[in-house]
């Protein structure tokens, strides 16, 4: 699949997340259970509607999982507030099962060493809330993919 890269400013957004440090063979299974446990956290705490589903990567094998929220929340003690970095990004959406994800977050790591941009140790990923037409054609599930770059150029 070709991907369009582009590098744009990110405004922080607030989460609520659980974060562990996670293999990455088991991704796959926390990812979701994770985004599970946010979401009844949320329903069960009678907060807003939560926004997408959410994973950022952080160093050292460190994951946050869970959704965007409207404002800072007391978690309990798995779930905590956190935040989306705000800053110069490299994005791209991927159009696919999950399973595809790695080619997205290869093409914008290959596009930032050709344009000479360094990417932190940051990344995320955002999912686009589920649509009763993925079941039949997983080609249009949405998720969109940003890498925090380290050294923007003007």
């Amino acid at each position: 699949m070709p991907y369009q890269i582009e590098l744009r400013d990110s405004k922080p957004i607030t989460t609520a997340v659980i974060r562990s440090r996670v293999p990455a063979r088991e991704l796959a299974q926390f990812v979701p259970a994770a985004c599970g446990e946010v979401w009844s956290f949320i329903r069960s705490a009678g907060l807003p509607r939560p926004g997408r589903h959410l994973a950022m990567y952080l160093d050292n094998g460190f994951v946050e999982v869970g959704a965007e929220v409207s404002e800072r929340i007391t978690g309990n003690e798995r779930i905590h507030c956190s935040q989306l970095p705000g800053g110069a990004v490299a994005t791209t959406v991927h159009f696919g099962p999950y399973g595809g994800l790695r080619d997205a977050h290869a093409a914008i790591r290959e596009w930032c060493a050709r344009h000479g941009h360094r990417v932190s140790g940051t990344c995320w990923e955002i999912y686009g809330h589920w649509e009763e037409s993925w079941n039949g054609d997983s080609s249009k599930i949405r998720t969109d993919v940003f890498y925090l770059i380290r050294d923007p150029k003007g």
